[in-house]
């Protein structure tokens, strides 16, 4: 995977909590031939069968890095530009104009991205929900499942840079 072209954008999970979500996350990775990147700790083992289950037998092919800490990590993409993708931000995704470079960092399922390591990202941005809970206020919807947002910006960045060969 991504043997041949090495600029692309990657992934990285901020101390993921749920198994599933990140092997569904790996499993979009392989699909939009991007490298996952993973900032530990996490709160499950890599030999979890929720973990394999949710990855398929993709799992093995997945192009996964771990790092022991976001500094560690930093310092390993000097060049790279880290967007941060919050709930928090008014900022939308579909207002950044994507790089090849550009590193997607999402934040644990509970709690989402700290604010320092927010504060250390180039951009910060979200997705549009007209009905979240910032926009109906009763009922709304108060985040999107990681997984599923992971998925939203991939395909964006992937779309934006024509990298999907459509």
């Amino acid at each position: 995977m991504n043997t041949l072209n090495r600029s692309r954008p990657r992934v990285a999970l901020f101390e993921p909590r749920i198994p599933q979500n990140t092997g569904t996350i790996g499993r979009s990775c392989l699909a939009f031939d991007l490298s996952l990147d993973i900032i530990m700790p996490t709160g499950f083992s890599f030999e979890d069968k929720y973990l394999k289950r949710a990855g398929l037998d993709y799992w093995s092919n997945v192009d996964v890095h771990l790092y022991d800490s976001f500094e560690q990590y930093k310092k390993s993409f000097p060049h790279s530009r880290i967007i941060a993708l919050t709930k928090k931000s008014n900022k939308s995704i579909s207002t950044i104009s994507y790089q090849n470079t550009d590193i997607l960092l999402f934040g644990r399922e509970d709690i989402g991205l700290p604010d320092n390591i927010m504060g250390t990202c180039e951009v910060v941005a979200g997705i549009p929900m007209p009905g979240g809970e910032n926009q109906l206020k009763v009922g709304g919807v108060r985040s999107l499942n990681l997984s599923v947002a992971c998925g939203i910006v991939c395909y964006t960045a992937c779309l934006q840079l024509n990298l999907l060969g459509i």
